[in-house]
């Protein structure tokens, strides 16, 4: 317990390694009650910081400006810390399987200013085993240091939820875990210090992992029924909410809605699961069935908007689509592995080039991503079609009359993915109306 002692009295510093999503609003929270510095390889995004500018909207520009950590891009100050969280990325290869290049360089990082006594957490998504059989010897190998002995590990997921300002950091129960009894109490006591909801003690680190992993797949997994309800839903022409809401009735309904799953997490973390179980010779089925609806509700999406073109008596080739939203969720501005780009792509098939529009996204990083340059709404003119992909609070705002100004005719193609605007409201006003 020394340790956390001297981490609470500031005789000791914090680090955080990787500031994104996850970091950046950790390294903000744990300022609060003791030193922090923050780093990441990124010198630009580092420099955004110290400006006084948060490119995530997590925290917001005010809570940077008047933070105490110390943000840097210099490997060499990670030296002055004691306790060190890893919240660096882990996504996945086009082949689907784990990319751990991100968490094994900041291990490389970490190992090179390790210092006895110290302690390191990894909250990077990864499958049952990468802390210990992977992270460790790469700690081990660049510091000289021996683990268990000159310093210890633990793992703790982050469950942030990117754009959701209710469900924040200090809001949400933290699942911790340590490679012993020692490291886990002195993990699971820095945490309390800024995680109001409380800590969940895990019996193994290999526990902590497979929980993050699964809830995620389980969140994946329930969704894709969604879809697949939709699909089939769509060939009765059924409305798919109007069951929902009549399903939701029953006490212990689950409340999932069909949607384009993406994102750093869900649309990620089951291929961490499914790629360790075909380690292990089990073929995954429930989870890669899930994976697949999901991974392929951006076609199917594309598809809608091409048969409401043809039923709209439109010209396909080349009709003007405009897609409003790009992020991977409403009201954040990340852009990583959105599955509306799945919808542009497929459209480009038919030869048509939507324009994109998106308040929240960063357009340099929709450029950078995807190739994507985004156009204002006030540019957007003489629409053929609209996919409301996103639902910012920005879009819900739009009414149904101020969206008709933005078509080319009365012949107006409307593709609502997320439910935006009411059915009949829309078909009363003379949209040819489609929702997943």
């Amino acid at each position: 317990m020394e340790l956390y002692e001297l981490i609470k009295d500031r005789r000791e510093k914090i680090s955080v390694i990787g500031l994104g999503y996850v970091g950046m609003p950790l390294a903000i929270e744990f300022a609060k009650v003791a030193n922090v510095v923050g780093y990441d390889i990124s010198k630009e995004k580092v420099q955004k910081y110290i400006e006084g500018i948060d490119i995530t909207n997590e925290v917001g520009d005010e809570e940077i400006r008047k933070t105490k950590a110390l943000f840097t891009w210099e490997e060499e100050r990670i030296r002055e810390c004691k306790f060190h969280i890893v919240a660096v990325p882990t996504p996945i290869n086009l082949d689907k399987t784990p990319d751990l290049s991100p968490v094994i360089g900041a291990c490389k990082t970490i190992g090179r200013n390790l210092t006895a006594g110290s302690i390191v957490v990894f909250e990077s998504t990864v499958y049952p085993g990468v802390t210990e059989e992977i992270c460790i010897p790469v700690l081990e190998k660049e510091s000289g240091l021996r683990s268990g002995i000159d310093f210890k590990v633990g793992y703790s997921p982050e469950r942030i939820n990117p754009g959701d300002k209710v469900h924040t950091l200090s809001n949400i129960v933290k699942i911790v875990s340590g490679m012993d009894e020692e490291s886990l109490e002195v993990i699971a006591r820095v945490y309390e210090m800024i995680i109001k909801a409380g800590v969940y003690r895990a019996k193994s680190i290999k526990v902590a992992e497979a929980a993050k992993v699964v809830e995620n797949s389980q969140r994946d997994i329930n969704i894709a029924f969604m879809n697949e309800l939709a699909i089939v839903f769509d060939k009765m022409d059924i409305d798919t909410n109007e069951v929902i809401k009549a399903m939701n009735t029953k006490w212990n309904s689950l409340g999932f809605y069909p949607g384009l799953v993406g994102g750093h997490c869900i649309g990620v973390d089951p291929y961490y699961f499914i790629y360790k179980a075909e380690q292990l010779g089990y073929h995954s089925q429930i989870i890669s069935s899930g994976r697949k609806i999901n991974d392929d509700m951006g076609k199917f999406v594309a598809d809608a908007v091409i048969k409401q073109l043809i039923k709209a008596d439109k010209k396909v080739k080349s009709a003007k689509v405009a897609i409003f939203g790009i992020t991977f969720k409403e009201n954040c501005p990340d852009v990583r592995n959105s599955k509306v780009v799945d919808i542009i792509n497929h459209l480009k098939e038919y030869e048509i080039n939507p324009i994109v529009i998106d308040p929240e996204a960063n357009a340099e990083e929709a450029f950078n991503e995807y190739r994507v340059n985004l156009t204002s709404l006030e540019d957007a003119r003489d629409i053929d079609a609209i996919v409301l992909a996103v639902a910012h609070d920005k879009f819900k705002s739009i009414s149904l009359d101020e969206l008709s100004k933005y078509y080319i005719d009365n012949n107006k193609v409307l593709i609502d993915v997320k439910s935006i605007m009411e059915r009949n409201e829309a078909i009363c006003k003379g949209y040819l109306y489609w929702s997943l």
